[in-house]
């Protein structure tokens, strides 16, 4: 898994295997929780479609004042995010940023 950022108690992240994948997206992870659909996810948000910026919720199991931060962070810090994702899948080492709400 490669963390991407940190949100409070949660932690924004993409898979290897999401390269693959037709549209980018961000995993959100609640720290410490076992209690959720796919392991720690909680949520799973669509940032972009045909490569320009579309942010929407696939599925998430955050109450709406969560999902509106998170969905506020990923607006706020779009572009550091997807730099971050695209050296990811290019296989870099990336520092994990931490974001305020």
């Amino acid at each position: 898994m490669g963390k991407l950022a940190f949100l409070l108690c949660f932690i924004l992240s993409v898979y290897p295997a999401d390269v693959n994948e037709n549209r980018r997206h961000i995993h959100v992870v609640r720290r410490g929780s076992k209690k959720s659909h796919r392991g720690n996810t909680v949520a799973k948000i669509w940032i972009e479609e045909n490569g320009e910026k579309k942010i929407e919720v696939a599925w998430s199991e955050l109450s709406a004042d969560e999902e509106t931060m998170i969905l506020d962070a990923i607006e706020k810090h779009w572009v550091l995010l997807n730099k971050q994702i695209d050296d990811v899948f290019a296989g870099k080492k990336i520092k994990i940023l931490t974001l305020k709400k």
